[in-house]
């Protein structure tokens, strides 16, 4: 993906309007990154996207920093070396910019870089060897505001929190879920989509989506895989926790909503 030979545009030249997605928006997107060959073979792949369009790029900390104050964007690629300390520089921009989705491009595998972007609370963490079409896959989860990890950082997330889960009970926070959040919260640590939800307990996505975004308020979570996190680390559920079987199928719901409730997905993505 590195390779492609294109020429780099001007940071200001947003280059000819595309069609954009569904909903009449773009995924406004800023490259930062030290290599010009990167940035510009991300430009060519993002050409051939609808719904995703390059509003500035980068080639220095200083001028991301910039960059990000300057264009209004929904997603920021940051290169993590271009810092020494890209953990500290994700918390400034953050900070500047609370709006702006970070997606962190690694050079290679790093456990504790990795766990620590994740903490100061990136949107999505990609190696540098990830495949184009993984690439834009993450921008549209992240713009949507879904976390993007491959297999490999779920794994240490989830170990971390694991290894950490072991702290006394009396110093865990106290949390109080109704009896409806539970079998809601307990369907998300399981994987299943706001439909499927909405099927098993008999209510609609909305009212789902409704009842997260309480439950994302009261312990102090963003998204379903901190919920998830947060649950395991902190012991939220009981084994009293009751989820409804699915229901059968029938003219009403019908095997395609069914199918798309239980549709499984990529093994490098967390949704």
């Amino acid at each position: 993906m590195a390779s492609i030979p294109v020429s780099v545009q001007d940071q200001d030249n947003v280059g000819p309007p595309h069609e954009s997605n569904g909903d009449g928006r773009f995924i406004r997107v800023i490259v930062a990154d030290t290599q010009a060959i990167f940035r510009a073979g991300l430009r060519k792949i993002f050409a051939l996207e609808d719904d995703i369009r390059v509003v500035g790029q980068s080639e220095t900390l200083d001028q991301t920093i910039s960059a990000a104050k300057k264009f209004s964007a929904d997603i920021l690629i940051f290169e993590a070396a271009l810092s020494p300390n890209p953990a500290d520089v994700l918390s400034e921009l953050l900070r500047q910019s609370p709006a702006l989705r970070l997606v962190v491009v690694t050079g290679e595998p790093d456990q504790e870089l990795t766990l620590e972007l994740f903490r100061r609370g990136a949107h999505g963490i990609v190696s540098r060897e990830v495949e184009p079409e993984l690439l834009v896959d993450c921008l549209r989860k992240v713009s949507q505001g879904e976390p993007w990890l491959d297999s490999q950082g779920i794994q240490w997330v989830l170990e971390a929190y694991r290894t950490q889960g072991g702290r006394p009970a009396s110093s865990r926070p106290k949390v109080q879920l109704t009896p409806k959040e539970s079998v809601i919260v307990s369907c998300v640590t399981q994987g299943m989509k706001n439909k499927e939800i909405a099927l098993r307990v008999g209510t609609t996505e909305q009212v789902v989506k409704n009842y997260l975004r309480k439950v994302y308020d009261k312990l102090g979570v963003a998204d379903r895989l901190e919920l998830a996190l947060f649950c395991l680390h902190n012991r939220v559920l009981d084994g009293s926790v009751k989820v409804p079987a699915a229901p059968p199928l029938s003219p009403s719901n019908g095997s395609a909503a069914a199918a798309s409730a239980v549709k499984t997905q990529s093994p490098d993505k967390l949704s």
